[in-house]
């Protein structure tokens, strides 16, 4: 593969080679200029613009990279071979950073679900409301215990396992909408000093079936506050992480983990708070048969309401 030499200006002038896949870059200073006559113009659009300087962004410190504003890229292997590299990332999660992550379906803004700072600044970044809900990403079964009150395990009058077929599912490209436990952070309503925060009754809990994903909810022994990360006045999906670097990287976010360009299809989205599982939206995950679609659930509702009227009239 061809390679060309660039540096970067600044005080602190650095070379570094950058291959079309933008392979060796490390750190991204906030503003700089530099030619490339050999990159394709999609990629070429992420280095050339001049980021404007953010004071939201995240202060840190690390050994290994450049102090001060500006973005920490980390370009990783999709199949987690070289997970070592997400150290730094980590680190930056604990502080309180914002940054994408790959999933298995579309890249997520994420942050840790504990620091009431860091949902606030997530939600500024990307422009959305407080009441909105926000998904939390999980490696365990035990973390969606902990946080929900549990999928249903089945009882003796008939009621399904739903627990024993999620299985079956996760990891995978789901969203299950579950009823909250108290476990679950509140919901911060109102920034600032007049900070409120409620008790959320039901979240979105994703187990993704990512290596690189999964390596980071490891290592951080934690879950994370996500949202899927989308163009900011379309409803569409940005796949491309050097775009969304360009584009979210000026407005606050901390770092990207480039795992690849990704395929445009959300999670499926299933409601578990009712008496049957709903699809509310199909995406990746294909439909099971102990899952049901909206206007099936409708014709299912009505169908125990003819049972049971007749059953009553008898």
């Amino acid at each position: 593969m061809a390679s060309q030499t660039i540096t970067l200006g600044g005080a602190a002038s650095s070379s570094l080679t950058f291959r079309r896949s933008v392979a060796n870059i490390r750190h991204l200073p906030i503003c700089f200029d530099v030619s490339l006559n050999a990159v394709e113009p999609l990629r070429l659009r992420f280095i050339s613009v001049s980021a404007k300087k953010s004071p939201k962004r995240l202060k840190y410190s690390t050994s290994r990279f450049v102090k001060g504003d500006g973005l920490l890229y980390v370009e990783v292997d999709p199949s987690g071979a070289d997970s070592w590299k997400l150290d730094p990332v980590i680190e930056l999660l604990k502080q309180g950073a914002i940054g994408v992550i790959p999933t298995d379906t579309v890249y997520a803004i994420v942050c840790d679900t504990k620091i009431h700072s860091a949902i606030e600044r997530l939600q500024r970044i990307k422009d959305i409301e407080t009441s909105k809900p926000l998904s939390i990403l999980c490696h365990s079964f035990r973390e969606i215990d902990t946080y929900t009150m549990g999928f249903p395990r089945g009882n003796h009058q008939g009621q399904m396992d739903i627990f024993r077929a999620v299985k079956h599912c996760l990891p995978g490209p789901y969203t299950f909408i579950l009823p909250a436990s108290k476990e679950l952070p509140k919901l911060c309503v109102k920034y600032g000093t007049t900070a409120k925060y409620a008790l959320r009754k039901t979240v979105g809990m994703r187990m993704p079936d990512d290596p690189i994903c999964q390596a980071i909810l490891e290592k951080m022994n934690a879950p994370l506050i996500s949202t899927s990360v989308k163009w900011p006045k379309e409803d569409e999906w940005m796949i491309d992480p050097v775009i969304i670097a360009d584009i979210y990287g000026r407005e606050g976010l901390d770092f990207v983990v480039d795992a690849g360009v990704r395929v445009a299809e959300p999670s499926t989205v299933v409601d578990m708070t009712g008496s049957l599982p709903v699809i509310i939206r199909q995406g990746k995950g294909p439909k099971h048969d102990w899952m049901v679609l909206k206007d099936e659930e409708d014709s299912a509702t009505k169908e125990r309401e003819v049972v049971h009227h007749a059953t009553y009239i008898h």
